[in-house]
């Protein structure tokens, strides 16, 4: 049994390949730049070194195409034959309140998917594409959509209510819904495991930080509050989103400027964020950079970006009445010690101490690491996120019929025999040439 994952955004197309018999994940990789010129295909195998291949793919149906071919071939590939793919599983972004786990796709959930566009302009569209395209090349294998907002579907009323007319929520379902769900269960999961605690007797704060960015709270293994909202416009500072504001400023503006509800939409979504601030960068490799020349809006956006985080974990932290570790995940959060300085710094008062060094060494999204100080009373971890992962668990256990909600439903990522091989050998060759990796390594508590 093979599973195929595929992750498609606006113009790019995750993709990766789990072997069931080897209990591994045999290939990944991405399609980018879709719909644009030099449109290019990066593919890894167990074992072997990464391909990248130019390749033009101006709809997501020609990327699919692409990475079936990739699969298949005879020198790259990883399957003999289209037969030996026995589920597809699909990110779907926004499920509203219809769907609560993920599920078996069909023409009535993909036109719901449709419906729900409104609530994700952003990523439904292409998510729902995406499937499209995978049933047309793929039309004899079951396709499975998992849900991005399931895991915040545990929230309690007061934290997923709006304090707005009663009657939007039950005539349009407005309410805060949460992001990022297949990426806050996985981390939740593995930061339990790294606490050696009961994943459902464990607190947890989770940041997800990429140019997409949301903060979880996570209230004995379930989420308890969560940042973005209705849509994934509110919350933390992301790289072209605004997140949180005042809700008259786009009134304000809208009027000054004569600018249609679709336009200020667009401004809020597209222009705002670290973009908005710097008025040149969205990526923070970038603003860091500007701000070491002496850039002094890149410095502000680095501020806020911090700033924002920090307020978030200390109201979380409050919430849940204390965390046993907070998480840091993501492209941003995996990789960038200077913005995760700037959340932690100041909260040594809550027991929230980070080791400098520690933190500056934590830059690989191939090992999970702990860069907390040694007398800090609170963990932070760095754990590199593995969406394709939950992906394949929830598809193989709906191929089998033992599927459900996570609180019914084990991952082999609970446990603390857990491996990814693929990751590993990665981790082995940076050891290889940065030793000192070792030492910050978050070890697995030994069995009692």
């Amino acid at each position: 049994m093979k599973i195929l994952s595929l992750n498609c955004g606006s113009s790019s197309l995750k993709y990766s390949v789990f072997d069931a018999e080897k209990n591994r994940q045999s290939a990944s990789g991405i399609v980018e730049r879709i719909g644009i010129d030099g449109s290019f295909i990066n593919y890894e195998v167990l074992g072997k070194d990464k391909i990248t291949v130019n390749h033009a793919c101006p709809t997501h149906k020609e990327a699919i195409k692409l990475v079936i071919y990739t699969l298949l071939n005879k020198e790259t590939g990883v399957i003999k034959d289209l037969s030996e793919i026995s589920g597809v599983g699909h990110r779907v972004v926004h499920g509203g309140e219809n769907f609560v786990k993920s599920v078996i796709i069909d023409r009535e959930t993909l036109e719901k998917f449709r419906e729900l566009s409104s609530l994700a302009p952003l990523h439904n569209p292409p998510n729902v594409l995406g499937i499209e395209a995978a049933m047309e090349v793929l039309p004899n294998v079951k396709h499975m959509a998992i849900m991005d907002t399931a895991w915040h579907q545990t929230m309690p009323h007061s934290s997923y209510m709006y304090a707005l007319p009663y009657k939007w929520y039950e005539k349009y379902g407005i309410r805060r819904y949460g992001f990022h769900g297949t990426s806050f269960l996985y981390v939740a999961k593995r930061a339990a495991v790294l606490l050696g605690k009961d994943p459902f007797k464990t607190n947890l704060i989770i940041a997800h930080i990429g140019n997409g960015a949301s903060i979880n709270a996570v209230k004995n293994g379930l989420s308890y509050d969560t940042s973005m909202g209705f849509t994934p416009l509110e919350g933390l500072i992301m790289g072209t989103r605004a997140g949180d504001h005042d809700p008259a400023i786009p009134l304000y503006v809208m009027q000054k400027e004569n600018l249609s509800a679709r336009e200020i939409d667009s401004v809020l979504n597209k222009k705002s964020g670290i973009l908005g601030i710097t008025e040149k960068f969205t990526d923070r490799r970038d603003v860091e950079i500007a701000a070491g020349k002496g850039d002094a809006k890149s410095a502000l956006a680095i501020e806020m970006e911090g700033y924002r985080i920090k307020k978030y974990i200390g109201a979380y932290s409050s919430a849940i009445g204390g965390a046993d570790a907070v998480v840091f995940t993501a492209g941003v959060g995996e990789k960038g010690p200077i913005v995760r300085e700037k959340a932690l710094e100041g909260l040594e008062f809550m027991g929230l101490k980070i080791d400098r060094k520690k933190n500056e060494l934590s830059k690989t999204r191939n090992a999970e690491t702990e860069i907390s100080a040694t007398d800090s009373k609170v963990k932070v971890f760095v754990i590199p996120t593995d969406e394709e992962r939950v992906f394949v668990e929830d598809v193989m256990g709906l191929l089998k019929g033992s599927y459900d909600v996570h609180t019914n439903f084990s991952y082999s990522f609970q446990k603390s025999s857990y491996r990814n091989e693929i990751r590993e050998l990665a981790f082995k060759q940076e050891l290889a040439k940065k030793p000192e990796l070792d030492a910050i390594l978050a070890r697995v508590p030994a069995v009692k």
